[in-house]
C-alpha cells in the first residue's frame, strides 16, 4: 500500500475510534442535571404546592421570562457593541472599556432581577416549604464550587 493510502487508512481508523469514544462516553457517563432545571422541579413537582400557589408562581414565571428575555437580548447587543470596539481598537481602549461596562452593567441587573425573581416565588411557599427551596437556592448558586 502506497504512503498517501496508508495515511488516509491511519485518518479514517483514528475518526471512527474517536467517534466510538465520544458514543461510549456518553452512554456510560450520567452527565449533572443542570441546578436550574432540579429548582424548577422541586418548585413545580417536590414541593406540592396548591393550586393557588402555582397560579401565583405561573404570574411570576411569565413576567420573570419576558424581562429575562429582554435583559439577554441587551447584553447581546452589548457584546455586538464590544466586538465592535474591539475590531476599531486592537486593544483596550476607551470604547472597548465603555463596551465592557455597559454588559457588566446588563449582568448585574440581570442578577438583581433573578434574585428578586427567586424571593417573590420564596414568598408564595408555605413555611414547610422555604427550607427545601431555601436549600436548592443554595446549592445552585454554589454548584460549581462542589
Amino acid at each position: 500500500m502506497n504512503d498517501p493510502r496508508r495515511l488516509l487508512l491511519i485518518a479514517a481508523i483514528a475518526f471512527l475510534a474517536a467517534v466510538a469514544g465520544v458514543l461510549i462516553g456518553r452512554a456510560f457517563i450520567a452527565w449533572p442535571t443542570p441546578v436550574e432545571n432540579e429548582l424548577h422541579a422541586l418548585l413545580h413537582h417536590d414541593l406540592d404546592l396548591d393550586s393557588g400557589q402555582k397560579a401565583r408562581m405561573e404570574e411570576i414565571e411569565r413576567r420573570f421570562a419576558l424581562r429575562k428575555q429582554a435583559l439577554e437580548l441587551e447584553l447581546r447587543a452589548d457584546n455586538a457593541e464590544l466586538a465592535d470596539a474591539i475590531q476599531s481598537e486592537h486593544g483596550y481602549g476607551p470604547a472597548v472599556g465603555a463596551a465592557v461596562d455597559r454588559s457588566h452593567q446588563a449582568m448585574g441587573q440581570l442578577q438583581k432581577e433573578t434574585l428578586e425573581h427567586i424571593f417573590a416565588m420564596r414568598a408564595v411557599l408555605k413555611p414547610d416549604q422555604v427550607a427545601r427551596f431555601d436549600a436548592a437556592v443554595v446549592k445552585a448558586l454554589t454548584a460549581n464550587d462542589r
